[in-house]
């Protein structure tokens, strides 16, 4: 049980949007959607262009709550020990030390993940879904909170390895990150280009506000945050209804569901409400699902997005009556 209450916890909330805004400008449903799932303890995948600003959001991030950074670029001949760590023989001692890999932080950021082939990838897999690594059979937690924020590019296929569908299930959110409206970009311009050389992150007014404990807090909080059954099985018929609906070849598991009833308590946590509303499952369904599902081929021929098909589930889908 947390001391804390619903009100600090959306006050809290509200710091760390200020304190990111002062590095990251605009992008605010970005850091709207990361927040939730860092309250709601998922990991996050962020699909944009490169240069709209991944690394320095993770950043600013760790920074608000006084949290560890890592930053993994993936490549091709990216190891799964280069991700986890090693052990080393050491004569002198004559014994092995472990030697940490950068999983063992706050914030990872998993720089163009679909670059590393599929074996590396699923180094992340077990950090992801059990906050511990094994390496030579020996568990090994890493410090909480912890999340895997992994970046793709959509531009650059050449030379990329899809992620595989379970690696993916394990992404709380798909998140998209679009170019800066005029405005934001050039205020963005102004900032960047103010009394700096070259093109270095300048995260220095970016102050922390809270510290990892209180982040757990606000997860356990979160946590407790009400379901009632009508509104779980809401969650349900919209994750069901992407198994059978036309358009669609591949609908989303069971952790579909589960993730959606999270993320909608983290929405209602911020928005100082001890229970969950359909409304909370509507305004995340599509970040939740969008990475779960596969449009059939001819729907994909025909230009349409998954974002698409999964609005029209949800306009034929009943809200329960609150």
């Amino acid at each position: 049980m947390t001391s804390m209450t619903l009100a600090q916890a959306s006050e809290l909330a509200q710091s760390i949007k200020i304190e990111i805004s002062k590095a990251l400008i605009g992008q605010k449903q970005v850091v709207h959607e990361t927040l939730i799932a860092l309250i709601a303890g998922g990991n996050v995948l962020i699909e944009g262009v490169p240069g709209l600003g991944k690394t320095l959001l993770v950043r600013a991030l760790a920074n608000t709550f006084s949290g560890q950074f890592s930053r993994i670029q993936f490549t091709p001949d990216l190891m799964p020990a280069d991700v986890t760590g090693h052990t080393l023989y050491d004569l002198k001692n004559s014994e092995f030390n472990l030697h940490k890999g950068p999983v063992f932080t706050h914030l990872l950021l998993a720089d163009e993940i679909n670059r590393a082939p599929a074996k590396t990838q699923s180094a992340l897999l077990e950090v992801m879904q059990e906050r511990q690594v094994t390496i030579e059979g020996e568990a090994h937690p890493v410090p909480l909170p912890f999340m895997t924020l992994a970046t793709q590019n959509p531009l650059e296929q050449e030379g990329t390895y899809p992620l595989p569908e379970a690696q993916l299930d394990r992404f709380l959110l798909k998140i998209y990150i679009n170019y800066p409206n005029e405005k934001e970009e050039n205020l963005m311009v102004a900032a960047v280009t103010n009394h700096q050389t070259g093109d270095q992150l300048d995260l220095s007014r970016v102050n922390a506000v809270t510290s990892p404990k209180k982040i757990i807090e606000m997860q356990s909080l979160a946590a407790e945050i009400e379901a009632d059954q009508s509104v779980i099985d809401y969650a349900v018929r919209i994750t069901r209804a992407t198994r059978d609906w036309q358009g669609l070849s591949i609908g989303a598991g069971p952790r579909g569901s589960i993730s959606l009833i999270r993320t909608a308590r983290a929405q209602a946590m911020l928005n100082q409400r001890k229970y969950i509303t359909p409304d909370d499952i509507k305004n995340i369904a599509l970040p939740v699902l969008r990475h779960r599902v596969a449009l059939a081929p001819e729907m994909e021929l025909e230009g349409y997005t998954t974002d698409q098909i999964i609005h029209s589930i949800l306009e034929k889908i009943e809200a329960p009556r609150q």
